[in-house]
């Protein structure tokens, strides 16, 4: 077990910092170790101010905390004070961190070098492309179509604005293309730990409660970028199926912590910061977690 510093590399996602027993929790974060690192993978709240809340208690808590973007904090709600879309919103956000010292995807990748170390922290921000298709759909239109006639449409849908881009998925594909490039830029001499809102492979949304909703959970650009890239381990969130996978040999781990009516249903007690390195020893596949997804709160929107 290597590393120059004691630390260890924590992550945690989906706090949805509105509810105001998710707010507790995140009060109640704190590290173990004064050289601790937190990766917070998206989902904060939709409101930035909450977001700012959220992310400046534990900017001063953890010795480096890294934030990549999910959906919620994209959104653009009436209710929010500062009524930015698309880019413009990703930027204040990525401004809003800076003055807190908390890096993003637009930031130089950061080596942490404590224990399970040295590795270089990859923060992205991907978006989807609808390419998670249901079966008996080939586009995004059907793919969309029977969403819609299912009754689950993602939120994304009337507030996630993808300006200036045409669509979401057209922004998407510029965030690959940008990040795909700063990857192969990346020595492979120390592993990479991916880090991205979305999973970047599709198996682990197979166990959805409603399939149609993958279509807004990640990009089939993604697929190979664990076995390309020199990758230690790969973090996301989104679905609100805490747990740990493995794919071609490499760990993935799902760190949401999900609403309160699904971590009330939780069987076993699962912890809200998951340890991401040194690797967790024990079982391949933790017996924690909960088969809840986001899918419950898919609305149809309005007209």
């Amino acid at each position: 077990m290597s590393g120059t510093t004691r630390g260890r590399l924590l992550a945690t996602s989906d706090i949805h910092v509105r509810h105001p027993e998710n707010r507790a929790i995140v009060e109640a974060m704190r590290p173990g170790h004064d050289d601790d690192w937190l990766l917070v993978v998206g989902d904060v709240g939709e409101r930035l101010d909450d977001v700012e809340w959220a992310l400046r208690l534990l900017a001063g808590r953890f010795a480096q905390v890294v934030w990549v973007p999910g959906n919620h904090e994209l959104w653009t709600l009436s209710r929010d004070a500062v009524p930015l879309r698309g880019e413009a919103r990703y930027r204040h956000l990525v401004d809003l961190c800076a003055g807190l010292g908390v890096l993003t995807p637009e930031d130089p990748y950061p080596i942490w070098t404590g224990l399970g170390g040295p590795v270089r922290i990859v923060p992205m921000f991907l978006l989807y492309d609808y390419t998670f298709r249901p079966e008996g759909t080939s586009n995004k239109e059907e793919a969309l179509a029977a969403a819609y006639a299912a009754g689950v449409v993602c939120s994304d849908e009337s507030v996630l604005h993808s300006d200036p881009y045409p669509s979401r998925d057209d922004w998407c594909r510029a965030r690959v293309a940008q990040t795909r490039v700063r990857l192969d830029e990346c020595p492979r001499d120390v592993p990479l730990v991916l880090v991205n809102h979305f999973p970047l492979v599709r198996e682990p949304t197979r166990i959805l409660r409603y399939p149609v909703f993958a279509q807004w959970c990640g990009t089939e650009l993604t697929a190979d970028w664990h076995t390309r890239y020199n990758v230690a381990a790969v973090v996301y969130g989104h679905l609100h199926i805490p747990r740990t996978t493995w794919h071609d040999g490499v760990r993935f781990e799902e760190v949401s912590v999900g609403y309160p009516r699904e971590w009330r249903s939780w069987r076993t007690r699962r912890p809200v910061l998951r340890q991401i390195l040194p690797a967790p020893t024990g079982e391949r596949i933790p017996p924690w977690g909960a088969t809840r997804d986001e899918s419950e709160s898919a609305v149809v929107p309005p007209g």
